[in-house]
């Protein structure tokens, strides 16, 4: 789809945006698992706050200021941390095994390392503009 001679041209091209989407797909497989007395507390805060760091990552793109990019960017980011915790409560609560609970635990991190480039990034571009 995209490699480093193609120009981004929309928000399904942000290798960010991928591994979260990513992410967002494995929490709902995971969380079809989770016992029914927590669709309407843990299962859904962690599906609201999956889907806030992709379409958080989307609204940052179609921003013109980077100003308004990065203020999208942090949120997203901040989705992303909320559901790092939601994720380790749901091991502690042995409502995921080990193993997935490692290979989710390690997109979200891939995940909020892509969105501190996003940022970083962001502001480097406004302040070199």
């Amino acid at each position: 789809m995209n490699n480093n001679t193609e120009k981004i041209k929309n928000f399904t091209d942000l290798n960010t945006w991928k591994e979260a989407h990513k992410l967002t797909l494995i929490i709902y497989k995971i969380t079809e698992k989770f016992p029914k007395e927590e669709l309407y507390s843990l299962t859904n805060q962690m599906r609201r706050a999956s889907i806030s760091i992709t379409s958080n990552i989307a609204e940052g793109f179609s921003r013109i200021s980077y100003k308004e990019k990065i203020y999208f960017y942090s949120i997203a980011q901040g989705s992303t941390t909320e559901l790092q915790n939601q994720i380790i409560l749901s091991r502690d609560l042995n409502y995921i095994p080990i193993n997935d609970f490692d290979n989710l635990f390690n997109q979200s991190i891939i995940v909020h390392k892509l969105l501190n480039g996003l940022i970083r990034g962001a502001k480097n571009f406004k302040e070199n503009s």
